[in-house]
């Protein structure tokens, strides 16, 4: 998986691609679905959501240029797989995830795999995290219409988002660099990931 669906494609990170060989992705897939873990492309969970396809993650996690000392929120935890990568480069992860069954799934397969250093609660990720912010580095796996005001302002100066943004149906991956208060962008590739239901995202009702 690593080898052959990330650094052949362009991936080069170390950092990234040690996390990635470290997190036994297999965990975060249920039933007849582990077999195909480590295929390229995305799983469904449950409750309407995916686990992102291995190179995807890969992207996403790279463009977010992790030292290790950051402090990270995560919008949609999902199944908590991106969290575990995410809790493998550093020390402070905060993720969000707004469906109660996903979120406890989450957390405790985190806790299993020795992860409780990554927080996890159930709300609305589109608001954030308040009580923790600001944040180095914001990572939304989730499709958005645009980015959600509060997580812009969340964002520490010098920090970086990284978020699908278009329609329901596709998003171009954006990296928003926060400089003097601007969001500077940046285009990575197309996507497609399930919609950002929230008050700044998508409307549940409209989306489904």
């Amino acid at each position: 998986m690593v080898e052959e669906q990330c650094r052949a494609r362009g991936v080069g990170g170390e950092r990234v691609l040690a996390a990635l060989l470290k997190v036994p992705r297999h965990e975060f897939v249920q039933g007849a679905l582990k077999e195909r873990a480590y295929e390229d492309y995305p799983l469904p969970i449950g409750e309407g959501q995916t686990i992102s396809q291995p190179y995807m993650v890969a992207v996403m996690t790279e463009a977010l240029d992790l030292a290790g000392g950051e402090k990270v929120l995560e919008v949609g935890t999902g199944s908590g797989y991106q969290t575990a990568v995410l809790a493998e480069l550093v020390t402070q992860v905060f993720s969000v995830e707004r469906l109660e069954l996903l979120a406890k799934q989450a957390r405790a397969l985190l806790d299993r795999l020795g992860y409780a250093h990554a927080l996890v609660k159930v709300g609305d990720g589109t608001v954030g995290w308040k009580e923790y912010s600001p944040f180095d580095r914001i990572l939304v796996t989730a499709g958005s219409p645009d980015v959600p005001p509060a997580l812009f302002e969340q964002l520490k100066e010098g920090g970086k988002l990284v978020i699908p943004v278009g329609d329901s149906c596709s998003q171009v991956l954006t990296v928003i660099e926060k400089r003097k208060g601007k969001g500077m962008r940046h285009h990575l590739c197309g996507c497609t990931f399930v919609p950002l239901i929230g008050k700044q995202g998508w409307d549940a009702e409209e989306r489904g």
